[in-house]
């Protein structure tokens, strides 16, 4: 009796390992094959302007802890998404503090839809805010850092005042991105020398945080995040407006 109890128990688990195995088989088996030019169908159909896509292994030179590995385990690909500020929100810091700060809880919920879809299909994804992430020795970082994903993903080329600098549309644009572990195709990274002698930026800056050419000095910087009845208010966004390509190539700022 002892004897067919044993054997039983056995039974159950072999059939309870061989159920696990069928079950992920067919998960295996559901994941749906994506290209890089549906993954940017899916992107502009949550409602980005633009879509890029970069390998994570390009991220080589991403501080310990800021790798698109360290978020996502597995990650190959970073699915920027980026939409453009509306030029008339340069009016004033009230307004641009206003459009800002919607910007990001736009982007962020396009984050959001599009790992959902790239989920469905059978990956692994991770939404990455608009404005989030930690610190590192005092100072604030993005879970990755936008801009130079941006790049990577050839949406354009990081200027003399560290923003990421478009042709079409300048410096406006805002963005969020998607971690996910299909092998996409990357765009190629755009080769551009824009800036040249011009130092409009650095000399117009108030609080001198472009001062150094290899590093932005963010506690500068942020001097001009002030905050007024309890709201925050950006002060200062002179490196965006007096740079020739801040509005684009082909707008007149």
């Amino acid at each position: 009796m002892l004897e067919d109890l044993i054997n039983n128990v056995n039974l159950i688990s072999i059939k309870n390992n061989l159920g696990k195995n069928m079950a992920k088989k067919k998960k295996v088996e559901t994941k749906t094959e994506i290209t890089s030019e549906i993954v940017k169908e899916y992107g502009i159909n949550a409602g980005a302007t633009v879509v890029g896509i970069a390998n994570s292994s390009d991220f080589s030179q991403a501080p310990k802890g800021f790798k698109p590995t360290d978020a996502l385990e597995g990650c190959k690909s970073v699915i920027v998404l980026g939409n453009p500020f509306p030029i008339e929100s340069f009016e004033n810091s009230i307004e641009y503090t206003k459009v800002r700060n919607a910007m990001a809880k736009k982007m962020t919920s396009i984050a959001k839809e599009l790992a959902k879809q790239i989920k469905k299909d059978g990956y692994k994804t991770k939404a990455i805010s608009s404005i989030g992430g930690k610190y590192l020795n005092g100072e604030h970082f993005g879970i990755i850092s936008l801009k130079h994903a941006a790049e990577l993903a050839g949406l354009g080329y990081i200027t003399r005042n560290y923003l990421l600098t478009n042709m079409e549309y300048g410096n406006r644009l805002w963005f969020s991105a998607v971690l996910c572990d299909a092998d996409l195709t990357a765009e190629e990274k755009i080769e551009l020398d824009i800036c040249k002698d011009c130092d409009k930026c650095v000399e117009n800056c108030p609080s001198g945080a472009l001062a150094n050419p290899s590093s932005l000095e963010k506690k500068e910087c942020s001097k001009y995040y002030k905050t007024v009845n309890r709201k925050l208010e950006i002060q200062c966004f002179k490196c965006r407006t007096v740079c020739p390509y801040g509005f684009g190539e082909t707008t007149e700022n």
